[in-house]
């Protein structure tokens, strides 16, 4: 029998808790931009999507852009600055985790049961700076300008082209260095009546605020199609990049239709040193690694789809869940909370998926599209530890248990080698001695 009492151990995101948006970035030559990693965040009820973006920015913050294709015209009532620490709650709580459990005394004796261990930070935040604001009008190449206002350090402008070139060849006359091959790519949004959606940082007003950092932006919307434009941001990517979706949604998990979403390995016992101070994050970069490897970069992964309700407890938190009120400022003010003041049971109609994908152009040719399902059920990339006992061992039983846990052991060690590829023999150099 195993002792109840476990801890959790949350993994550092995989992608850097910087932020990202979901275009590409542009920059004034002699610029250097790398889009390595995104976080977003996806509100849906009905056909109204809230996206909040995050970006993940690596270069002079004067050379900052950002250019979104959206569905329509995006006017000054429908964008906001959203606060970071939110997107960092989602994050927190939904990590990959391990839970650890501590074995019991296997001798005739009270059981007894080890303090809770104290919960490590899920994730922690490291900022990127983005840049200096600009207006742009130019219809002689057949753009056009349809709002352009500012927000807090934001300079704004929202506009329609007529072709790819022309949209191009305008932001190359603004000193924009853009990617190779993004003429092709903003055809294909023209050619579907897209909007872009142009964000820049004002550096002075940046700090006339006090803001060490620019802050997230949420942009909202109408449209029947669920999706988010990944392809402008792989033109001026370095390498593959991570993106972590977070979807907050009333019926049920969220799930790509155009590419396969894949469940992770879960729920596997893994060697208990594992769970030490800084093993956890490369075993399971290690595993993902392996797994989009395996599958040839070819699948959204599912890492957490789980009821906001303290009907379906965690196992273990990460940590603690966020309340309706964190929900709200996100755009999701939809929902329905009830709570139960003698059982403390809070329930309500929010449902969070955190899907991953790591993803580049190749293999990733079209946008995310999704769908939300009526599954409700809970899942989670989990991985568990088993403390061994500490103390005596001489009766019978526990010359049993110790028997028992070669052999655990051993199970231990065969599936962290097949999840990670490491070698069975260097992780068994990390196991405690045998007594």
């Amino acid at each position: 029998m195993r002792s109840v009492v476990k801890t959790a151990v949350a993994l550092l995101a995989l992608a850097p808790t910087a932020w990202s948006f979901c275009g590409f970035y542009v920059s004034q030559a002699p610029g250097s931009l790398f889009n390595k990693s995104s976080k977003v965040v996806l509100v849906r009820h009905g056909d109204h999507t809230v996206l909040t973006m995050a970006n993940d920015y690596h270069g002079d913050p004067d050379s900052f852009g950002v250019v979104v294709p959206v569905p329509q015209e995006i006017k000054p009532d429908m964008v906001k600055i959203a606060d970071m620490a939110l997107i960092d709650r989602l994050d927190q709580y939904s990590v990959p985790r391990l839970a650890q459990y501590y074995d019991p005394d296997p001798c005739p004796e009270p059981m007894k049961y080890e303090a809770e261990a104290p919960m490590a930070d899920a994730a922690a935040s490291v900022e990127a700076a983005p840049a200096k604001a600009g207006r742009a009008t130019a219809r002689d190449f057949g753009v056009k300008v349809e709002q352009s206002y500012s927000l807090d350090e934001y300079a704004i402008t929202v506009i329609k082209a007529k072709d790819g070139q022309g949209l191009q060849d305008w932001l190359t006359q603004e000193r924009y260095r853009l990617p190779n091959g993004a003429g092709p790519v903003l055809e294909s949004y023209i050619k579907h009546n897209m909007h872009f959606f142009l964000a820049k940082i004002n550096v002075a007003k940046q700090k006339q605020l006090g803001l060490a950092w620019p802050r997230p932006l949420r942009v909202e919307y109408d449209s029947p199609k669920f999706m988010l434009p990944i392809r402008l941001g792989t033109l001026n990517a370095d390498g593959a990049q991570d993106l972590l979706v977070f979807a907050l949604t009333e019926n049920g998990r969220v799930e790509t239709t155009n590419y396969r979403t894949a469940r992770l390995p879960t729920d596997i016992d893994v060697p208990e040193y594992i769970a030490d101070e800084g093993n956890f994050a490369p075993f399971y970069t290690t595993m993902f690694d392996r797994q989009v490897t395996r599958d040839g970069m070819a699948n959204v992964y599912l890492e957490y789809a789980w009821p906001m309700s303290t009907q379906y407890p965690c196992d273990p938190c990460t940590a603690a869940m966020p309340t309706p009120n964190e929900f709200a400022p996100l755009g999701a003010d939809w929902g329905q909370v009830h709570q139960d003041y003698h059982g403390g049971t809070v329930t309500s109609n929010y449902y969070l998926t955190r899907l991953h994908v790591r993803y580049n152009a190749t293999n990733f040719p079209e946008d995310l599209v999704f769908q939300e399902t009526r599954d409700t059920s809970t899942w989670q990339a989990r991985y568990v530890v088993h403390r061994r006992f500490q103390g005596d061992t001489s009766c019978e039983a526990g010359r049993r248990y110790e028997q028992d846990l070669v052999e655990r052991q051993g199970t231990e060690v065969a599936n962290l080698a097949r999840l990670t590829g490491w070698n069975p023999a260097e992780i068994r150099t990390r196991l405690p001695p045998r007594r």
